[in-house]
Order: C-alpha cells, then structure tokens, then sequence
C-alpha cells in the first residue's frame, strides 16, 4: 500500500506500440501538469510482479484524448505488458499547491471512506471509489444495502463534500439510487 502522503494520478492500462509507451486512466484533473517527463511516481503493483517501485516519466503524450506514458525503465512492450494494472502516485508535497489553488478538486484517496449522506442527514452508504470520465466524474457509493450507485458527482448532485467531517452530502433525482437494486 502506498504511504499515506502519496496521491493517485493514474492507473496503466493496456501497452501502445512496440516502444513500452502504455495507456493511462488519469486520477487527476490536471495532467499536463502531472505528466511532466522527468516525474518519478511511486508505484503500486502485485506483489512478484517485477514492477519498479518507482517509474520515471520518459514520455507523455494525448493520443485520441487518451493519455499514453513512456517510462525510463520500460524500453519496449514486453515490459510495458507487465505494467497493466500498476497504479501511479506522487508525493502530497510535490501537489499541495494545486490542492490549494483548486478548492473544488478532490483526488479519490480524500474521498474513499466518505460517509454519504441526503440533504436531511440520513445515512445513504459510503464512498468507495471515483470514476474519472471526459465529460464528469462518478462517485461510486456502496449503498447501506450492499449495492453500488454510481453518483455524477456535480454541484447540482452532490452540493458537499467535507472530508474534514467524514461525509459526503447527496441530492440524488428521483430514481438514481434506485437504480442500483437492479
């Protein structure tokens, strides 16, 4: 598990070409920032999988607004291969000053654990990931029973967040929630 001062940036998914560049599913909301050749990410892969404890960043490219990453260590597919699944981190020191400046942003380490509650104060469930996409993010709540709602996770929806409190405030339309029992 990585230390509790490191914040997930990206999570690698399948290898690109020939030249160890692999495909990303970005976990923050600034990578042209994050992906800056040179950054060394803290890794975080299955145990015996030969995967470096850290990855420096050799490459970053958007390829069909797809973001493919190059690393130092990684010449060719074959390594690349190894690295699906591998989650990236960096230090919360290197990014507390665009936490700072971005009050409405939050990475999903802040968010898991969440209790999620409606606008009346009842206890709806809990969150337990964030689901970045190119229009808006989802939250993924485990409802109180068992099952899971994805949530947009929009001013209109969820109008707050206090991670300082542990909880999450929802205003799910009409059916939303519902829509998990299915």
């Amino acid at each position: 598990m990585p230390a509790t001062d490191q914040l997930l940036v990206a999570r690698i998914g399948k290898p690109h070409g020939l030249r160890g560049e692999v495909t990303v599913q970005a976990h923050t909301d600034d990578p042209e920032r994050r992906f800056i050749p040179g950054v060394v990410f803290a890794t975080e892969a299955p145990a015996g999988s030969g995967v470096p404890k850290a990855l420096t960043l050799a490459t970053a490219r958007l390829h069909q607004k797809i973001w493919l990453l190059g690393f130092e260590q990684i010449p060719d597919r074959t390594g690349a291969e190894g690295l699906r699944g591998t989650r990236l981190f960096v230090t919360l020191g290197d990014v507390i000053d665009d936490v700072d400046d971005d009050e409405d942003g939050w990475y999903e380490d802040e968010l898991v654990g969440l209790t999620v509650v409606d606008t009346d104060g009842a206890t709806l469930g809990e969150v337990a990931g964030l689901e970045t996409g190119v229009a808006q993010d989802l939250l993924v709540v485990t409802l109180t029973s068992g099952r899971q709602a994805l949530v947009p996770f929009v001013d209109e929806i969820v109008p707050e967040v206090d991670v300082e409190a542990r909880r999450v405030v929802i205003d799910p339309p009409p059916g939303l929630l519902e829509l998990a029992d299915e």
